[in-house]
């Protein structure tokens, strides 16, 4: 069974180095696709699958239509920056 592994990136250092071990680790079975945020895609689909997906952050990966568990992390919000102090004297 084909399993279809959607790679999003921003073609970063930190970005990189998933690709490649998500490269490394695929096997015959393995169908790789690599979204390129900072290019974004031609017909700009890889736009509506982050947002269909609910990514907030990158690299996050999807196999199989379904986000990664370890990429499911929360957008940074308001109240985040608000409770670390950040705008305040």
């Amino acid at each position: 069974m084909k399993r279809h592994v959607e790679i999003f990136t921003a073609n970063c250092p930190v970005c990189d180095p998933v690709v490649s071990m998500v490269k490394d680790l695929a096997c015959d079975q393995c169908e790789i696709t690599v979204y390129d945020l900072v290019k974004q895609c031609n017909d700009k689909a890889c736009l509506s699958k982050l947002k269909a997906y609910g990514i907030n952050r990158v690299p996050a990966i999807a196999v199989n239509g379904l986000l990664l568990d370890c990429c499911k992390n929360q957008e940074v919000t308001k109240d985040d920056l608000t409770r670390a102090g950040v705008g305040q004297a």
